[in-house]
């Protein structure tokens, strides 16, 4: 019965536990809410199959004396709440996957669980509250066992191992401590997928590493481990991501790394690593298929030293998208080949690539990390795959004059090159970063006009060109009316808005436009009153002329007209006449 993806609501019906022949449910992601019961299962003695994953308000609610009157081959309740561990499980003997991640499910794992099935394939029980040690025996009569998933759960205790047939093991987001099993290689030749991150493991990553030739993904970042990177790693010529970042982490970065020919993503950010880059870097590509080269590049905020040599064989990583090599101690000039990375320099090409086979493969089995890009004054969370391109060499010794070459980037829309000793100017051309959302050039020795040109960069939404040299106008179009003065400041030469110092010539110009206005005025009040007197003496005029012109087109008129002008002067002399009688 196949009812998943219906938006259906409510609660499952107790008749479905009559359904005696029914070997398939699936109800996932639904809006089922209410309680699971025994009833609900109570004839299903021939189901196999069962799904319910995806239904976060229905709650089971069977006592742990429970006896499952089916054998399932297939379990999926992830999200939906299960309480206490479900002891029932002892009874599935012929599991192959079963998942019961976000199950709201506490309390320790039983022994006897270990026991539940010989084929299980998948197990995945991350995202609960299950606590204790985490003991996988190491007699399992799970042999095929492949996935196993406990992350993000409250397990304490030593690193565990893993059967020999594992390929994913993801115990993150826990509280283990304790150094990494050095056996661990040599037991686990079949591993592909290693997740130990954001644990509390100490010591060093052992050697035995090299062995896993199979291993594509590591990821024991955000722990505390400590001596070098061993060389061994370089045998696993299979690995696409490397996460060491956040630990503590010393010594060199060895030649060796240019092995890992198909290397896409690379982490040793927040370490103690020094000595120089390698220029072997240069080589992390793959002749034969450009999509397996090195995609991230994180060494941030470590102690690396030297002139910055790798830099100069940049141009080899045809598929570099982020840079980040700040908080070193890089020192001598940017090069120009840095304008010769072919992923930044074309947006189309970036935003039409496609994820990696291996993730496709397995991104149920695992949920893509967040990387971390520190723009726009802050730290920016984006998935790993979303084809950004970025550029950080901020916090280090690099001098020598902006490199104009950066320009040919087009698709760049990162770009930091913060706190060095860049001098120069920039170029016009800085325009052709047609995509640049965020461009921070402060604390440097930058010099000259801020270019019109960058009036055009419609996408930029951060600036900060603060602490440089630069004079002259900042241009007053465009994109540039959009920040506000903390972008311009520390800039003693620099003026116009939004700065308060005004350009020379503004305040003159200014009153020459006050002065010409008030002469525009008092020239406005002149003309303004001749017209005025103007328009009273035509009036009058047009007045007498007009009665003038009637009398003398209208005859009759004239006459009546003057009789009425003798009868009013007649009787008008006749008053006054009457009046001097009266007086005397």
């Amino acid at each position: 019965m196949w009812l998943a993806q219906n938006e259906l609501n409510g609660s499952l019906p107790v008749s479905f536990g009559q359904l005696s022949t029914l070997v398939f449910l699936d109800v996932s992601w639904n809006c089922l809410t209410g309680i699971l019961s025994k009833q609900q299962f109570s004839k299903l003695s021939k189901l196999y199959v069962l799904r319910m994953e995806g239904n976060s308000g229905l709650v089971l609610n069977v006592s742990s004396t429970w006896i499952p009157p089916f054998q399932l081959c297939y379990l999926n309740m992830a999200s939906c709440n299960l309480g206490p561990f479900p002891t029932w499980l002892k009874f599935q003997k012929n599991l192959f996957y079963l998942d019961m991640s976000n199950a709201n499910i506490s309390g320790s794992i039983p022994n006897r669980f270990w026991n539940i099935s010989s084929g299980l394939e998948n197990l995945n029980l991350s995202s609960n509250q299950l606590q204790g040690p985490l003991c996988l025996p190491k007699q399992l009569n799970m042999t095929s066992l492949v996935f196993i998933d406990f992350s993000s759960n409250l397990f304490k205790g030593p690193v565990p191992l893993p059967n020999s047939n594992c390929c994913l093991l993801d115990l993150s987001n826990n509280t283990l401590f304790g150094s990494i099993p050095p056996n661990i290689g040599e037991s686990n030749l079949d591993l592909e997928f290693l997740y130990l991150l954001d644990n509390q493991i100490t010591g060093n990553i052992p050697k035995s590493i090299g062995y896993m030739s199979n291993l594509k993904m590591i990821d024991n970042s955000r722990n505390s481990l400590t001596g070098s990177i061993p060389s061994s790693i370089s045998n696993c010529s299979g690995l696409f991501t490397l996460n060491l970042g956040q630990n503590n982490l010393s010594g060199a970065i060895l030649n060796s790394f240019s092995q890992l020919n198909r290397l896409q993503v690379l982490h040793l950010n927040k370490n103690m690593l020094s000595g120089e880059l390698p220029l072997s870097f240069q080589n992390l590509s793959s002749l034969e298929i450009l999509d397996l080269t090195l995609i991230i590049m994180k060494l941030r905020t470590n102690s690396f030293s030297g002139v910055g040599g790798l830099l100069y064989g940049l141009s080899n990583l045809t598929s570099l998208q982020i840079l980040d090599l700040a908080e070193n101690n890089l020192s001598g000039s940017i090069p120009s080949t840095l304008g010769d990375l072919m992923a930044t320099s074309d947006k189309h090409n970036i935003r039409h690539k496609h994820k990696p086979s291996v993730y496709e493969r397995h991104e149920d089995y695992f949920d893509l990390d967040k990387l971390i890009v520190k723009a726009k004054g802050q730290d920016l969370e984006y998935a790993k795959f979303l084809y950004i391109v970025s550029i950080d060499l901020s916090s280090n010794n690099f001098i020598g004059e902006f490199p104009k070459e950066i320009t040919k980037l087009h698709g760049l829309i990162f770009l930091n090159l913060s706190r060095n000793h860049i001098n120069g100017l920039i170029p016009q051309d800085i325009s052709m970063l047609h995509e640049l959302q965020s461009l921070d050039l402060s604390c440097n020795n930058i010099y000259g006009i801020i270019p019109l040109s960058m009036s055009s960069l419609t996408f930029l939404s951060y600036l900060d060109l603060s602490n440089n040299n630069f004079s002259g106008n900042i241009p007053s179009t465009g994109q540039m009316t959009t920040f506000n003065a903390s972008a311009f400041g520390g800039n003693p030469q620099l003026c116009g808005r939004p700065l308060v110092a005004h350009c020379q010539g503004d305040d003159l110009d200014q009153g020459k436009g006050q002065g010409q206005s008030n002469v525009d005025d008092e020239n406005d009040d002149g003309f303004i009153d001749q017209w005025f007197y103007l328009s009273i003496g035509l009036g009058f005029v047009v007045g007498i002329l007009g009665q003038f012109f009637v009398l003398v087109i209208k005859k009759p008129w004239c006459v009546a007209y003057f009789n009425l002008v003798d009868k009013i002067v007649d009787k008008s002399l006749y008053v006054a006449e009457k009046m001097k009688k009266h007086s005397w």
